[in-house]
């Protein structure tokens, strides 16, 4: 897995997530998709995975967005390191 620190960076992950899931969400461009593949039944559950994919990137995107209002870059779990005697 991957960290991001970079305040920018998140904003823009957060954007392009929310507007490929706002899409899917929004349009019927995936379940076009899906019924040209094959997967059509599958169309029933996409809400059980987009909506919540969206509130998770939305939440990215501020996340990321206080991070660089504030100037400071955003680390969870930043510690001094450990000293060997």
């Amino acid at each position: 897995m991957f960290k991001v620190t970079n305040p920018r960076r998140m904003m823009m992950i957060g954007l392009v997530g929310t507007i490929v899931a706002a899409m899917c969400c929004l349009t019927p461009l995936l379940v076009s998709v899906l019924a040209v593949v094959g997967l059509g039944a599958l169309t029933g559950y996409l809400d059980f995975v987009l909506l919540p994919a969206l509130l998770v990137f939305i939440g990215l995107f501020f996340y990321g967005a206080l991070g660089q209002r504030s100037g400071s870059r955003i680390s969870c779990c930043e510690h001094e390191p450990m000293k060997h005697d």
